[in-house]
């Protein structure tokens, strides 16, 4: 359960997807689910491999557009009610302006080359006799009309309503100002196909409703819906309040505590503190690393079963594929797979790289992964100083995000990681399946078990990335010791394979049927009987 998905994804979204695929492989049945409307959902997800019949979003259930077949919208296939239009192509905005003589129609913005090459229609921008903005459709890259947005004459919206590929209408939500006079969203409706209408005053109620009415859908005496929380913060008030049975449960995708390094005693991740202050409302928690799950016993006391899964699978097949050995690699390369953020550190890699640099010249460190420009562009300042203070202009390279990061992780020696807090890092266990030796903070969770210290890698004691510096210099300096780690790097991997992750998902699956004959044992279902004649 989440949010979205789209071009570029956190370690949420990839670790869905590894979970999504070891389902698929063993043959148990799983959707995707997500609470955001995003017109590019499907192409994105049909892109990386989940089929439609995988994905459910809260839109489509309701749209009725959970399937549906493809096709192709351009410009001069809407209906705009008039004749004898003149289209004027906008090539620097990637749209298409629509005139009837010198008066403007509508401008339609389409796709772009991120989704094909084709103009195919994103959104119509309608105007009226007197050049005023009083509408626009937003299309579906399936090629329906999927959501409508309404304008007030001052240019504000109104009223948005989500229709069917068919174009009935089935939500709707309502703009009005609120005390401080700024128009704000103040309702929501849905209509069924029956003409019933159900009035919330939030996203909540809405979505509730769907998770309801998927629950009831998938509903078997024999086998239950299981319920995983991947962001939790959408669903934790909600999971509870479900009106029939179900296996809920909590993921725990980072480190509960705001201080990693204080889990007892520290404030909570604000991400986790409504689900672990209610944790016994669920039937599972499930962390990604043994010392995580440790620590949340030690300090919360759940009665919701507990189960270590980690978010990593490495393919079966991977382990079969040739070994790259370190000579073949870049040397003195260091590299890092992860969003330029504060909380990556990734100018103390850099400062401990710059060390190593000082007796190996041939040292250089590959960053990839996109900015996060926030808090006044920090992160890349920090980058920017350590590289001055190690004058190694030359030596750093910042890549964009990649996709295909395997490739870059075979021709790199070492993957150092020097984060605030994780909650397991798949960047770095798949650097270490491609042989990649690591040097890590002793950071919780995920990384200080990921690397074993002086087997496949380093631990050093959290901010010292002057020892890190110190083990990168010994690692470069001497050629055994690195062939040595990486081939315990590939060995250790194996604790990620589909087979032994499968392990640990069985536990759950197994826990939650044993549970399961329970819930339905004590059940009372809604009423039915005597409801079907009403005079």
């Amino acid at each position: 359960m989440n949010s979205s998905f789209n071009a570029k994804n956190s370690g949420i979204e990839h670790a869905q997807l590894k979970r999504a695929f070891l389902f698929r492989k063993n043959k148990e049945a799983y959707k995707l689910v997500f609470r955001e409307w995003n017109p590019l959902l499907h192409f994105h997800l049909n892109n990386v491999g989940i089929h439609d019949d995988e994905i459910l979003n809260m839109f489509d259930f309701f749209q009725e557009a959970e399937d549906v077949k493809e096709k192709i919208v351009k410009p001069e296939d809407i209906d705009f009610g008039v004749s004898d239009l003149t289209y004027q192509r906008d090539e620097e905005h990637n749209r298409v302006i629509v005139f009837k003589d010198k008066l403007i129609i509508a401008r339609v913005n389409c796709f772009g080359k991120d989704i094909s090459d084709d103009m195919r229609v994103q959104s119509v921008e309608l105007f009226d006799g007197f050049a005023n903005l009083y509408r626009v459709d937003f299309y579906d890259s399936r090629g329906f009309k999927s959501m409508v947005q309404w304008y007030t004459p001052d240019n504000k919206i109104a009223t948005e309503t989500w229709y069917t590929p068919s174009g009935r209408p089935v939500v709707e939500d309502y703009y009005r100002p609120n005390a401080q006079g700024k128009m704000d969203k103040s309702g929501w409706k849905t209509v069924d196909a029956k003409g019933t209408v159900r009035q919330y005053d939030t996203i909540d109620g809405v979505l509730l409703e769907f998770l309801n009415a998927a629950n009831h859908k998938y509903l078997r005496k024999t086998k239950p819906n299981i319920f995983i929380m991947d962001r939790s913060d959408l669903y934790e008030e909600l999971l509870p309040e479900l009106r029939e049975p179900a296996y809920t449960v909590l993921h725990l995708h980072n480190s509960h505590a705001g201080d990693a390094q204080k889990p007892h005693t520290s404030i909570m991740n604000n991400n986790y503190e409504y689900s672990l202050t209610d944790a016994n409302r669920y039937d599972a928690i499930i962390s990604a690393t043994h010392k995580q799950t440790e620590d949340v016993k030690h300090r919360f006391d759940p009665k919701a079963a507990m189960f270590t899964i980690p978010v990593g699978v490495i393919p079966d097949k991977h382990f079969d594929e040739p070994r790259v050995p370190m000579k073949d690699r870049k040397f003195g390369s260091v590299i890092a797979t992860a969003r330029i953020a504060p909380e990556k550190q990734l100018d103390k890699v850099i400062r401990a790289a710059g060390i190593a640099r000082k007796t190996v010249p041939e040292v250089t460190v590959d960053l990839y992964g996109y900015v996060d420009h926030s808090n006044d562009d920090i992160a890349m300042k920090r980058i920017n100083e350590a590289i001055k203070d190690y004058h190694m202009e030359d030596a750093v390279h910042i890549h964009s995000y990649v996709n295909n990061v395997s490739i870059v992780q075979k021709n790199a020696q070492i993957y150092g990681l020097a984060s605030v807090m994780e909650g397991f890092n798949l960047a770095m266990m798949e650097a270490q399946s491609e042989g990649d030796v690591g040097i890590t903070y002793d950071v919780n969770y995920g990384p200080n078990e990921l690397v074993v210290n002086n087997e496949n890698g380093y631990i050093v004691d959290y901010g010292d990335y002057k020892k890190m510096g110190q083990y990168m210099t010994d690692l470069f300096t001497n050629p055994d010791q690195l062939q040595k780690m990486s081939d315990k790097a590939y060995e250790l991997s194996e604790r990620y394979s589909e087979t032994n992750v499968w392990k640990d998902w069985k536990a759950l699956l197994d826990d939650a049927n044993k549970t399961w004959k329970h819930k339905m044992a004590v059940w009372n279902p809604d009423i039915e009987k005597g409801l079907e004649k009403l005079d």
